[in-house]
């Protein structure tokens, strides 16, 4: 559901940057505190290597010529909390857009805004939280999963509809669109609520503590090994990204299977200024577009491996880069409030 610049105006996309660096700044704040659970932060850069390969996995909706991917924005909630799970996705979704071209620059405040803001803030704290508050177990966690990655996901997706309406995107009728954006994404959402599931539900069975820090807002137990967990979803990342993303699903993904049958075209394409010059970074930092290896048109899946390793490697470093910056700030600003005044009275 990654938005392309064509399907937002300048003054959409300038406010829903605004909004999304507000709500990032906030959860930066928030995870600064002394809330931040230092044994979480090399999972910032795990799990976002995980979502980030994740997300290239396009599975068929049957019966309808659509696919779909996982956003992890749940998932990311789930074992890492709301806010360093958001700072966690920004960092996937900007890696996509500047480095691999996917999603653009303008909308990249809509992005983050749909993917993630409504899904790690909204759908985790009111819905996913209240339902496992009732127990932690594997039935409450399915229900909890399910539900809070399919009503984040419509949400997410009515957004989709609304900014391309409010930019004035005649090519897409509001009607016509969003009657076929929240069906598909419906789809799309129990898929990818199945799969949070099964995979919180082994993190569950494997070290509970983790679930249940998130759930009690509580920070793990220094006592409590991650070397276990932090291995299994490395290397998933690795076979996902680099082995699995070879057999995704050729179908165009439920925005632009909708926007097929809404315009006639899967691609809009608009002129401008800020167009251009939107355009004209992301082709100075983009060295794989469409996750393809450039002028190799023999071997595409050498290309996709690569982007998939490639591309989990830079988020573990800029995403546990950010949690180990946060720390740091904050071990210096407690010294710097912890040291003895010299001050003779």
């Amino acid at each position: 559901m990654h938005m392309a610049d064509a399907l937002i105006s300048p003054v959409v996309g300038g406010v829903m940057t605004a909004v999304s660096i507000g709500t990032v700044g906030y959860s930066v704040k928030k995870v600064s505190g002394d809330k931040l659970d230092e044994k979480k932060i090399p999972m910032m850069g795990v799990m976002g290597a995980f979502v980030f390969a994740a997300q290239m996995i396009n599975f068929t909706i049957p019966g309808t010529g659509s696919s779909g991917h996982i956003g992890g924005g749940i998932l990311l909630a789930a074992l890492l909390g709301p806010f360093p799970a958001l700072l966690t996705l920004v960092s996937v979704l900007l890696i996509q857009c500047l480095f691999f071209a996917d999603g653009g620059l303008l909308a990249y405040g809509c992005n983050v805004f749909n993917m993630g803001v409504i899904v790690c803030l909204l759908a985790c704290q009111f819905i996913y939280k209240p339902i496992l508050k009732k127990g932690v177990n594997k039935k409450n966690i399915i229900i909890a999963s399910v539900t809070s990655v399919v009503i984040g996901l419509q949400a997410g997706a009515f957004c989709v509809v609304t900014e391309t309406h409010v930019s004035g995107v005649i090519e897409l009728p509001f009607s016509l669109f969003v009657a076929l954006m929240q069906p598909i994404h419906l789809a799309i959402g129990l898929v990818e609520g199945l799969v949070t599931a099964t995979i919180l539900c082994f993190v569950h069975s494997t070290r509970p503590e983790i679930l249940e820090s998130t759930i009690q807002n509580e920070k793990i137990a220094t006592s409590v090994p991650m070397k276990k967990v932090l291995m299994v979803f490395l290397i998933s990342a690795v076979l996902v990204g680099g082995v699995l993303s070879l057999f995704v699903s050729s179908f165009h993904d439920g925005l632009e299977w909708s926007m097929e049958k809404t315009a006639g075209t899967a691609k809009l394409e608009r002129g401008g200024m800020v167009y251009d010059a939107m355009e004209k970074i992301v082709d100075s930092t983009a060295f794989m577009p469409d996750y393809a290896l450039a002028g190799d048109k023999e071997s595409p899946s050498l290309g996709t491996a690569t982007a998939g390793i490639l591309g989990s490697v830079i988020t573990i470093i800029l995403a546990g880069g950010v949690g180990f910056a946060i720390r740091a700030a904050r071990k210096k600003s407690h010294a710097v409030h912890s040291k003895p005044s010299n001050n003779i009275l």
